[in-house]
């Protein structure tokens, strides 16, 4: 028998000094300085390079009529004023093309790129080595593109092989495309077989653990921290959340009276989305819905968005302290993945959910909202007013990168790159717009089993998360760089492997900083 691991122990960080005062949501201006914290897209969307996001606004700022005072943002002021916000993105199409920018590019310029492109595809088809290593690696599973979100994924690392390789650039492993979801149990980049022996012996110990008389949670908690199995995966976050009892007799009660108190919210509740009070509560929800997982089709569905605009709204006015925030909206995802997955087979990237039954519904959707609440009681002060959990959060992750990296903390300082600036997303969305909803997932699966994970122990997530990417972060030197850089870390490729040693370095950093606060401070 395969043992299931160990679990960490716990650990307080030590009283925190004086912070400055945010606003709250993801655009919240940030202390008197007027700094707006503005969504860009992370790794749940096709992420930028931001090397050739710099050479872009190079290039145009050559092209442009306007002379600019500064060519480079020396600032987080003019940084801000300079980008513009992701969620218009889609704004650009009526944009005017007989404008000097695209003047430029003449038919001889135009025909001498595409002969250029061909030239280099037909290289790389005559080599047979290179073609061989990127098939022959990629099961046949792989192979077959299932979603839009594939087809720009398999656009983007196609392009990069015909462009010059760019300084600084390290170019990424030969790895079959996945999904952004996909099938949940394909969490693996690198391509390794679904199910091994070990996989299937703890999978086997999951299941008598939950289908004793009463579970073991102390027990189930150790299993579940290298990850849960698929199969077992949503009973076991429903038991770890603390939303099913560890009785098997009083499960099937309990599910049934939590999911007609919850219809009985939105019977009580739903219609005052109407009223004056409420409006503006509504409103706000009603627009962040679409932008949740813009890239994800299953997230675009009408019937989806009015799912999560009840659990949304039901949440806000149960709980007026904080209300809705932005960026709480990012929260209920992964349980509604989850809780689909008990139905769905396929993949759940694309499935119409139309095609689900109203009772499996409902179920979906008040399991979702239960396990979400019992989530935001753990980390509520990030979402009360002038949001304190997200403010002692990032002063804690500054303290503790300046302790275990001076080098890189040094460099932020350098280029005054404020942890605020980058960090206040990664503890306002739990590091959801970072990474891929399959390394969100699995990522929850240890917070659930670890004390106090969403709150305390997500900090050293944050900083083991930080560190990975300090050779690039010393590399970069100036503000926009770093900026660019931070907000748009390329982590679309990652699985399993990647988040399994984040969290190993992430709870030794735990280990040794969270019981010796001496140490922890300067």
């Amino acid at each position: 028998m395969v043992g299931c691991g160990s679990r960490p122990g716990s650990g307080a960080v030590g009283p925190l000094r004086g912070f400055p005062q945010p606003g709250g949501g993801r655009s919240s201006r940030i202390g008197d300085s007027g700094v707006g914290i503005q969504p860009v897209y992370g790794a749940q969307h096709p992420p930028l390079d931001p090397r050739l996001t710099k050479n872009f606004i190079k290039e145009r700022s050559k092209v442009s009529t306007v002379p600019l005072k500064n060519k480079k943002a020396s600032s987080f002021h003019e940084f801000a004023r300079n980008t513009s916000d992701a969620w218009d993105i889609g704004d650009d199409e009526e944009e005017d093309f007989s404008s000097p920018a695209f003047q430029t590019l003449n038919s001889k310029v135009a025909l001498a790129t595409a002969a250029q492109v061909l030239e280099n595809h037909s290289k790389l088809r005559v080599k047979p080595e290179r073609s061989q290593s990127t098939t022959s690696d990629v099961p046949a599973s792989y192979k077959v593109i299932k979603s839009s979100s594939d087809a720009q994924l398999s656009r983007n690392s196609s392009d990069s092989c015909l462009r010059n390789p760019l300084h600084k650039q390290q170019s990424l492993p030969l790895r079959p495309v996945i999904p952004l979801v996909a099938r949940i149990s394909d969490q693996n980049a690198s391509g390794a077989p679904p199910m091994t022996v070990r996989e299937k012996t703890r999978l086997e110990k999951f299941r008598q653990l939950l289908s004793s008389h009463n579970t073991d949670l102390d027990e189930l908690r150790k299993c579940s921290w290298p990850g849960v199995p698929r199969e077992v995966r949503p009973v076991t976050w429903r038991l770890l959340s603390g939303y099913l009892p560890a009785n098997t007799e009083r499960r099937k009660l309990t599910l049934q009276r939590k999911r007609e108190e919850y219809f009985g919210f939105i019977e009580q509740y739903y219609d005052s989305r109407n009223e004056e009070h409420h409006q503006d509560t509504y409103r706000q929800i009603h627009i962040d819905i679409p932008r949740t997982n813009p890239l994800i089709p299953l997230f675009q569905q009408p019937l989806v968005q009015e799912i999560f605009e009840r659990i949304l709204f039901i949440w806000a006015i149960r709980h007026p302290a904080s209300g809705y925030v932005q960026g709480i909206n990012d929260l209920v995802t992964p349980f509604f993945v989850v809780f689909l997955s008990e139905y769905v087979e396929e993949d759940v990237e694309n499935f119409d959910v139309t095609n689900l039954s109203q009772d499996m519904l409902r179920s979906i959707e008040a399991d979702s909202f239960w396990c979400m609440s019992k989530l935001l009681d753990g980390i509520q002060d990030n979402y009360t007013f002038a949001q304190p959990g997200i403010q002692k959060k990032v002063k804690a992750l500054e303290e503790l990168v300046s302790r275990i990296d001076e080098q890189v903390h040094n460099h932020f300082r350098r280029y005054e790159v404020e942890y605020l600036q980058f960090a206040f997303r990664w503890m306002n969305n739990l590091l959801m717009r970072e990474l891929p909803l399959r390394c969100t997932i699995r990522l929850w699966d240890t917070y659930q089993s670890e004390p106090e994970g969403f709150s305390h122990f997500h900090l050293y997530v944050c900083a083991a998360f930080l560190i990975k990417w300090r050779k690039e972060i010393l590399d970069e030197e100036d503000f926009q760089g770093l900026l660019m850089l931070l907000q748009n870390l390329p982590t679309i490729h990652w699985g399993n492997e990647e988040i399994g040693l984040l969290l190993a370095e992430a709870y030794r950093l735990k280990y040794m900083f969270a019981d010796a606060p001496n140490h922890y401070r300067r």
